[in-house]
């Protein structure tokens, strides 16, 4: 049976249909409510006189469809589709980042408290989402300083020999040492966790004030003090933080948008309590160029205002102008509203956190089913509305001014500022703060010989070449990248780790920690130069360590870096080919940034010149190594011969242009006429 033939033979109920190429690939995925119908209408000469509709058409060669009870769970299986196959002709949710969430490790014996922007049904507790996303940082270290729940690595399904850093600067009850904390002891603590996060504060404020009482009465100084700290920080939190599941009426998530030469910018602006406290970036380059709208059932319209170049909303990205000959007029032909319909599809349905109110610049077609769609699964109503005038319009135009800058910094390639880099590379790779200083590592060798590795850092917005370091890996034999990173990094970090040691006076198990105290005496000291310029030997550990490499170099580091104590030194690596970067801890969700990111540009500027510097030390090695064999395979010629030619010649081109008189004034003249006949003369072999 071929196309036309399955397409009339459809059924007449609700469903989700999947467009086909030949090679089996699905390229395009809708919903209807009346299969037959919005399929068909794929046929009529009408779609087929719109180039982007007859493209799907010549390329589609079977389809498949899913029947459904109703619209919504159309709606619903259609993002799911769309999410899975990424078929090419629909509009698709490029900028996938989702936002922060505190994660709470309730399954694991010793629960561990993390940002995440992934969640997964594993047994853990969720919070937020947080806006804006360092707020979701600033939680979980206050968890860290007030309930002492890590956010380590280490495995605490067994125990440790020694605690790590984390225990001795108190951020941690060292559940990874035997006897330095209980079950009961610990447990007590992500209870308290849990009543702060749920913002329960009341609750938790009766419970920390009864065991501080009871703690002094029992003469257990610390422990009641370490309560009243933590009571004196519930009290100082102004702001409840929200579970995913809160219910906020002050709450809107507001959409802008700029379109242009065939690009798009849409804004998103997250209002909580009536201000702004967030703002969320798409971008789309040359337009997908389909949607479900063009299969629209016959006598279904609708009609809205934009606030883009083009106005309207229809049931494709582009339609035909009249006035240009049956041609595409980007400009007055674009039309928002499928790709709005598409973008709160894709960003709302199966989040367990969607706000009350949702604001959009212009109608769509499935804005009422996708809002009662959204209302029953959050067991909220939820509005999708289109303001026209008052308060709500002026943020509704508010965030397509700023989706017009977004437009301008994004495709007109505007250098963005500083500040602006770093905060997405501190959004995008989710470090605790503005990164000031980034080191960069690679390994250099060919087969295995002459292996060697560069440190090149990137500091204060620009790279700081008085403070590279050049390698050379002393422990390895032939090929071994893994290895050889772990011997770099452990022989770097353990230098800064030192340098503290003697400044601080550290001794016994605590030499090696890096504490408040470790650099309030290195500022003393000078470590630090006038008006915070670092000196070419820095005492404290880098805002990002970035490793030239995959897992496995990332992995070796990290293990570097953990057996000197490190154990929450923010880690990454970039991978050549693939340009994904991969964050220790979170290797299973790596980050795949625009190939116009700013963000990206400024990690391949990194890595690359850490490339460059590694094979320019090893090319240097390599070439001593060539110079060195070159004379001592001449008769008569060893090491100390050698010397004494460069010294005095100063090059091995220099010695092999001299004259046999030159050089026997500094060698004896036998092997003067050896090395002059090795060069000049012609090699002979048996």
């Amino acid at each position: 049976m071929d196309l036309y033939e399955k397409i009339r033979t459809l059924p007449t109920e609700p469903g989700v249909y999947l467009y086909k190429n030949a090679d089996g690939v699905v390229i395009y995925v809708g919903k209807a409510k009346n299969l037959r119908s919005r399929v068909r209408s794929y046929l009529l000469e009408a779609s087929q006189a719109n180039a982007k509709t007859g493209s799907l058409m010549r390329e589609a060669v079977d389809i498949d469809y899913i029947l459904v009870a109703n619209e919504h769970e159309a709606l619903a299986l259609e993002n799911n589709l769309i999410k899975q196959r990424k078929p090419r002709f629909n509009i698709l949710l490029r900028d996938d980042k989702t936002y922060p969430y505190v994660k709470l490790t309730l399954a694991d014996r010793f629960p561990k408290v993390f940002v995440t922007r992934r969640l997964r049904k594993d047994g853990s507790a969720y919070y937020g989402p947080y806006f804006p996303g360092n707020l979701a940082y600033r939680v979980v270290e206050l968890i860290h300083r007030s309930f002492l729940l890590p956010s380590c690595k280490v495995d605490l399904s067994r125990y440790h020999p020694r605690a790590c850093l984390q225990y001795y600067i108190h951020r941690c009850l060292g559940p990874c040492v035997e006897g330095l904390t209980t079950l009961e002891t610990y447990a007590q603590a992500v209870r308290d966790a849990q009543l702060f996060l749920e913002g329960r504060h009341t609750e938790l404020e009766r419970s920390l004030t009864a065991r501080m009482i009871a703690a002094a009465e029992a003469e257990q100084y610390e422990a009641a003090a370490r309560l009243r700290d933590q009571l004196s920080t519930v009290h100082q939190l102004q702001e409840k933080q929200r579970i995913a599941t809160s219910e906020q009426s002050d709450e809107a998530d507001v959409f802008g948008y700029h379109f242009e030469d065939g690009s798009l910018a849409v804004n998103l602006f997250h209002m909580r309590a009536g201000k702004i406290v967030d703002r969320h970036e798409f971008f789309w380059e040359d337009l997908p160029v389909l949607t479900e709208s063009i299969g629209e059932e016959p006598g279904e319209s609708q009609v809205g205002e934009g606030t883009g170049p083009g106005k309207g909303t229809g049931f494709s990205p582009y339609v035909r102008d009249p006035n240009h000959n049956g041609a595409l007029a980007p400009e007055e032909a674009f039309q928002p509203g499928v790709v709005f319909s598409a973008l709160l599809k894709q960003l709302y349905i199966d989040q367990q956190y969607v706000p009350r109110s949702i604001l959009v610049p212009v109608e769509f077609a499935d804005r009422e089913a996708l809002a009662t769609l959204l209302s029953e699964r959050t067991g909220h109503r939820i509005e999708i509305a289109v303001p026209q005038r008052g308060e709500k319009r002026s943020l509704v135009d508010l965030a397509g001014q700023n989706a017009k800058q977004s437009y301008v910094q994004r495709f007109r390639v505007i250098e963005p500022s500083r500040k602006a880099i770093q905060e997405a590379l501190a959004d995008a790779l989710m470090l605790p703060e503005l990164p000031r200083r980034i080191e960069c590592f690679d390994i250099s060798h060919i087969q295995g010989a002459e292996t060697v590795a560069s440190l090149v850092v990137w500091e204060d917005g620009k790279m700081n070449k008085s403070a590279y370091r050049k390698f050379k890996v002393n422990t390895v034999d032939g090929v071994d990248d893994f290895a050889s990173m772990r011997e770099v990094v452990f022989r770097r970090y353990k230098r800064i780790l030192e340098s503290c040691k003697d400044m601080t006076g550290l001794q016994g198990p605590d030499a090696g920690l890096i504490s408040s105290r470790a650099e309030s005496v290195a500022k003393e000291s000078g470590a630090f130069a006038p008006e915070g310029k670092p000196s070419r030997e820095p005492t404290t550990m880098p805002s990002l360590v970035l490793i030239d490499g995959g897992l496995g170099q990332l992995h070796a580091a990290a293990d570097a870096l953990e057996s000197l104590g490190f154990t929450s030194q923010p880690l990454a690596s970039i991978a050549k080919k693939e340009e994904v970067i991969y964050l220790y801890g979170s290797e299973d969700e790596p980050v795949v940034l625009d190939r116009r990111s700013p963000v990206l540009h400024l990690v391949q500027l990194i890595r690359d010149e850490s490339h460059r510097f590694a094979v320019g030390y090893h090319r240097q090695r390599r070439a001593m190594r060539d110079r060195d064999s070159e004379l001592l395979n001449i008769p008569g010629v060893g090491s100390l011969t050698r010397q004494r030619l460069l010294t005095h010649f100063g090059s091995l081109r220099d010695v092999q242009q001299a004259t046999a008189e030159s050089l026997a004034a500094v060698v004896p003249r036998k092997t003067a006429d050896a090395i002059w006949q090795h060069f000049h003369e012609p090699q002979t072999t048996g």
